[in-house]
């Protein structure tokens, strides 16, 4: 099965609502292919938050800070395996197209991330919400 991990960082906007950075991956044939946590596949030597760390920094340019396990998903179609750590964004992050694989980097407000958000990975919103309220 493959491996792949990734952060769900969020934020507070000035109202206090929640907003989590999402991707947009690249290309015409991605042109309406749902939006996702930045994530990668662990590469060998790697564990998978370092993997999740890397993977954030490449794709957006946000250096992720204290992340707490999230747990992972398999997705339906393919069975692959994503793990997700989850931290507050860093106060001064300006998310950015930073890679090939991306074309859009940006925080969305809690339910517009939820519509746009792969199916599979929906969960992890609900994780988020858990874990904020505990």
């Amino acid at each position: 099965m493959k491996e792949s991990a990734g952060t769900l960082l969020y934020r507070r906007d000035a109202s206090g609502s929640i907003e989590v950075l999402l991707i947009h991956p690249s290309g015409n044939y991605n042109r309406k292919a749902p939006w996702g946590i930045p994530k990668g596949l662990v590469d060998p030597g790697e564990n998978p938050e370092q993997t999740a760390r890397r993977e954030t920094l490449e794709e957006t340019g946000v250096v992720a800070g204290e992340l707490v396990d999230l747990s992972s998903i398999v997705y339906q179609k393919s069975r692959k395996r994503v793990h997700a750590f989850v931290g507050e964004a860093p106060a001064d992050a300006e998310p950015r197209v930073a890679s090939w694989e991306v074309d859009q980097a940006t925080f969305l407000p809690l339910e517009e991330a939820r519509q746009r958000i792969h199916p599979d990975q929906a969960p992890f919103l609900d994780r988020l919400l858990a874990l904020l309220r505990s």
